[in-house]
């Protein structure tokens, strides 16, 4: 599914060879703009920095109210009431698979009620892509979206009530 180990490209050197022109000086290898393996090192990115790119790019779309499904939900619930930490976490609901050149993509996400979900999908994907290419000139793969619930109106958690006694 992704690609692990760099592909194999046409060798520029060798058909500057075979043609009799002078090869070019090493020319480091690209991906779409970014340059992650180059002459001087290579740059790997961590999976969590991919997850959390791809955690904001699909909240930022219209129509998700939430990430995350059955369990992830109940512990971000519970992880935002303990003190010092605010809101679930960014990764909620997002599994990545990062390779050298390329990431595949994997979303829970809750929609609001009365969003087209095939549009909806077509956006979270269209900005997921966007987004990782831009940050981290990785080729997405693909990206695979559960709609696994939907936020109706008045489905708020009701306020949690004052203990009557300390």
């Amino acid at each position: 599914m992704i690609e692990k180990v760099a592909a194999a490209r046409p060798d520029a050197a060798g058909a500057a060879e075979e043609s009799g022109a002078t090869p070019p000086t090493s020319r480091p290898a690209t991906t779409r703009g970014a340059e992650l393996v180059t002459e001087h090192g290579k740059t790997s990115i961590a999976d969590t920095v991919v997850a959390k790119i791809v955690g904001m790019a699909a909240r930022d779309v219209p129509g998700v109210h939430a990430m995350g499904a059955g369990m992830a939900r109940a512990f971000g619930t519970m992880r935002e009431r303990l003190p010092g930490i605010s809101g679930p976490g960014v990764t909620q609901g997002v599994v990545v698979e990062v390779g050298e050149r390329q990431a595949a993509v994997d979303l829970d996400l809750i929609a609001e009620y009365g969003v087209s979900i095939p549009d909806l999908a077509a956006g979270v994907r269209r900005n997921v892509v966007a987004a990782v290419e831009k940050m981290c000139g990785l080729e997405v793969t693909e990206v695979n979206i559960i709609v696994g619930d939907i936020h109706l109106p008045g489905d708020e958690a009701e306020p949690t009530q004052e203990p009557r006694v300390q």
